[in-house]
């Protein structure tokens, strides 16, 4: 099997897990599951549950209780799209080709949907203490909990949200806050994936502190492509329109350094996430293909 069909496997398997624990349609409060099922199941790559299932399994790990937490991140990361596209704050209509969940079911709905899913999402995360064989898993199981509430939180994605709506309205933009924002916008989720793998796993401290280390490397080498590609790229290859950063004055590491040395900083950075993930006792070879995949991607 190339890499491709494992990814496509791979991801249909993260995708059934999340289904799992999404809630059944009924009662009073129908509406706003539907907006949640809505949200949660309006495809993507499915790239965190993914990234930490694979953690996971670099440092041994076994059995399902990596499966509610692979769960409960997908959902914190749509939730915090449904509440990206509401007219507070992107003022979205489409997402992935459809309409998105405030479009649909409009703001006030989206904005309960999107509160359901990350309560939904801590819920289902303690489900691992159900899975815990021992007192080392419940440990586990925890010490994952406080990752997920961190990186997600005022000192994670919603902290770097919070500088992104700052730097729109009028705060000077440095370099500084600029990789501020793409360390917890971006990165802050994909080192929740890496580093609850690994936890949960039971991959010691400084293990951990690795994965947390080539994690933002690949969040950070992922939002600088990005950027490029709005550069380089054709709307018909990337499948939305080019250009928007520059057209909307958009401070962004290429603005600011130009693409060569964007590129040399993709490469520098992917070569020493690659570095960390190829220093461990074990190997996931998957794990390391869908690292360049990412930062290497043309769309």
């Amino acid at each position: 099997m190339n890499f491709k069909e494992t990814l496509s496997e791979k991801t249909r398997h993260a995708e059934q897990i999340l289904m799992t624990y999404l809630p059944k349609e009924k009662g009073f409060q129908k509406k706003v599951l539907e907006a949640v099922n809505y949200s949660a199941m309006a495809g993507g790559k499915r790239l965190r549950p993914v990234l930490m299932e694979e953690s996971f399994l670099l440092f041994g790990g076994q059995g399902k209780l990596i499966e509610p937490f692979m769960a409960a991140l997908e959902m914190i990361h749509n939730y915090s799209l449904v509440h990206d596209d509401l007219p507070a704050m992107d003022n979205d209509e489409y997402r992935r080709g459809r309409k998105t969940t405030w479009n649909v079911y409009g703001d006030g709905m989206a904005i309960l949907a999107g509160d359901g899913l990350l309560n939904l999402a801590f819920e289902t995360a303690a489900l691992g203490f159900d899975y815990a064989e021992d007192e080392e898993q419940l440990r586990r199981a925890a010490a994952g909990i406080q990752i997920l509430g961190r990186k997600a939180g005022i000192y994670g994605m919603i902290g770097g949200q919070c500088a992104d709506i700052e730097a729109e309205t009028g705060a000077e933009i440095t370099e500084e806050l600029l990789l501020f924002i793409h360390e917890n916008k971006t990165a802050a989720l994909i080192q929740a994936a890496m580093m609850t793998g690994a936890v949960l796993a039971g991959a010691g401290k400084r293990e951990v502190e690795l994965m947390e280390k080539a994690a933002y490397n690949i969040g950070i080498a992922f939002q600088i492509q990005d950027d490029i590609l709005d550069v380089t790229s054709t709307e018909e290859v990337l499948g939305k329109p080019i250009g928007s950063d520059e057209k909307n004055h958009k401070l962004t590491y290429v603005s600011l350094h130009g693409l060569e040395e964007s590129r040399k900083e993709v490469e520098r950075l992917s070569r020493e996430a690659l570095s960390i993930l190829g220093s461990f006792e074990t190997k996931n070879e998957f794990l390391e293909e869908l690292v360049v995949s990412l930062i290497t991607r043309e769309k």
